[in-house]
């Protein structure tokens, strides 16, 4: 029997399977890349739906040690997680000349539309909690810990933000914000405050060439649902995500599809129209495991642009 080649079978043969390894693998690197929360989460190997792991919760301590005095034995504090993952699915309508396409051609070029749709709809799930399916996002985090400071970005706030998170020990390496706030971080500044309000030799945080706050990395975050003026922080060595199998896809030029609608408001028909949809799916998993690791900034009222 001849081996399967993507290269030489048309998709209208092949409607329903896994996506090939080479267009799976670059469309799993597309959605890494730019996922703001895989940049900045630490990855776990997962290899079913569920995993349970240890992770140091505590470090090793060193002791200072007299002449002939026995070391101190340290004590670094292990604790158990459970992730689960969960289905990330997506449907993209086209033109059904693509079933004359080889199965490589194919997914070459929908792997750019497959790979947005993925890294937006995670992003925005454990980020800011919009239609998330995990028990956890970092918007839930900072709300049961009340690790909130209301107000504009500038140098108060963000100092009480860092310090909601140093407080409860841990050290800031990340943020996430958006890119219509880089007017307001520019206001982040450290120095001495007169009583007038002035600030004596300021020093300012934000290095937009950089985009960096303090030396940490800012990750921008495209999402209509951060609304300008809000920041997060945190130190993100305490989340987690796992990808544990391979993307599937299936063709379809009969379904009706009831997410999408026309110009009158009814569902799209495929048949009626010659189109045809993929279905895309990938299982990915995700957990905080420090919520108090995280703190947020958020305006008083919604600016305009947000």
């Amino acid at each position: 029997m001849p081996t399967f080649n993507p290269d030489n079978v048309l998709l209208q043969d092949a409607k329903t399977g896994a996506i090939p390894e080479e267009q799976g693998t670059l469309i799993l690197k597309e959605t890494i890349s730019n996922s703001v929360m895989m940049q900045l989460a630490q990855y776990e190997e997962m290899t079913k739906q569920k995993k349970t792991f240890h992770y140091l919760a505590e470090g090793v301590g060193a002791y200072w040690v007299g002449e002939g005095e026995v070391i101190q034995t340290s004590k670094p504090q292990w604790l158990k997680a459970t992730m689960e993952a969960k289905k990330l699915g997506i449907i993209i309508p086209v033109s059904r000349e693509f079933l004359q396409y080889s199965i490589t051609n194919f997914f070459n070029e929908v792997r750019p539309l497959i790979a947005e749709a993925f890294y937006k709809k995670f992003d925005e799930a454990t980020i800011l909690n919009v239609d998330n399916p995990f028990a956890q996002s970092l918007q839930e985090s900072v709300t049961n810990e009340s690790h909130i400071v209301t107000g504009d970005i500038n140098g108060d706030t963000f100092f009480e933000l860092n310090d909601l998170v140093n407080d409860a020990g841990f050290d800031v390496n990340a943020y996430i914000s958006k890119k219509n706030n880089r007017s307001q971080l520019r206001r982040v500044v450290d120095g001495f405050t007169q009583e007038d309000g002035t600030i004596t030799d300021p020093v300012r945080l934000y290095n937009r060439g950089a985009n960096t706050l303090d030396g940490a990395p800012v990750a921008d975050l495209e999402s209509t649902n951060m609304k300008k003026g809000e920041l997060f922080a945190g130190n993100f060595n305490y989340v987690r995500y796992g990808i544990p199998y391979n993307l599937n896809y299936s063709i379809s030029e009969e379904a009706q599809l009831s997410s999408m609608v026309d110009e009158s408001g009814k569902p799209i028909n495929l048949w009626e129209r010659e189109l045809m949809a993929i279905r895309a799916t990938m299982d990915v998993g995700f957990m905080v495991l420090k919520d108090n690791a995280f703190a947020k900034i958020e305006p008083t009222t919604a600016p305009e642009g947000a």
